[in-house]
């Protein structure tokens, strides 16, 4: 695995959960991190942080992104972290909330990627990692229609990447990681009324019995930005829930 001391990378969804576990991941790695969030209050509680930088990055505002990445400079690593999960079936969901969820899972992906790719494609060199999921194109998980088919899409957009740009020294990866603890899992645990025990209910289907942290999610990132030989691969880290 390729050291990636001096990489300039981007993280997008870097102000809490798995995306602020892998900017400081990266960082600790050497890398030089611009740290990206819609949530500016929260984005500064990173500031000031060796070897991270903030910028305040709306993904669903295509003008923003090419803005920011053109700010940022040449990238060598970027990893789309922001995501959305939708709880329902294909008869629970409204057509907004579907439209929302490929805008934020799948077509904020798009917009970075294309905003990044010209200057990796230029040095010949650059690693693009993506947020997938269990739920989707590796598990059927009940009441998560929106977010499972969003997140198969995002498998499809990163194999197709790859196989694009293999040959221009492009690399493009997806993670799939199982049920890990954050702010948005709790949020969803405190809507269904009883969050101790639709804890539990997340728990009992771990074969760890436990949940996936943040950080393990965010070595994962880092290894992927630095295995040279690895492309187009969805990366399942899930516990063992689908073994």
């Amino acid at each position: 695995m390729a050291a990636i001391a001096d990489q300039r990378v981007l993280v997008t969804a870097a102000a809490q959960g798995i995306g602020r576990a892998s900017a400081l991941a990266f960082a600790r790695a050497g890398a030089r991190v611009v740290a990206t969030d819609v949530n500016a209050g929260l984005l500064d509680e990173l500031s000031g942080t060796p070897g991270i930088e903030t910028r305040v990055l709306d993904v669903l505002d295509a003008t923003m992104v090419d803005t920011v990445v053109a700010e940022c400079g040449p990238l060598d690593v970027l990893f789309n972290c922001a995501g959305f999960v939708h709880s329902g079936t294909i008869l629970d969901m409204r057509e907004e909330e579907l439209a929302f969820g490929f805008d934020l899972n799948v077509a904020a992906m798009i917009r970075t990627i294309r905003a990044a790719l010209p200057s990796m494609i230029e040095r010949r060199s650059g690693c693009i990692i993506n947020m997938s999921s269990v739920a989707g194109s590796v598990k059927g998980v009940p009441g998560r229609f929106v977010y499972a088919t969003t997140k198969a899409a995002v498998v499809g957009l990163t194999k197709a990447v790859a196989a694009d740009y293999v040959s221009q020294g492009i690399r493009c990866n997806c993670i799939c990681p199982g049920t890990v603890e954050s702010p948005s899992l709790e949020e969803r645990m405190r809507a269904t009324g009883d969050a101790e025990a639709a804890k539990k209910a997340f728990v009992a289907r771990q074969a760890m019995g436990r949940l996936g942290r943040p950080e393990e999610i965010a070595d994962l990132a880092v290894y992927l930005a630095g295995a040279t030989y690895t492309t187009g691969q969805a990366h399942v880290i899930d516990g063992g829930w689908v073994m």
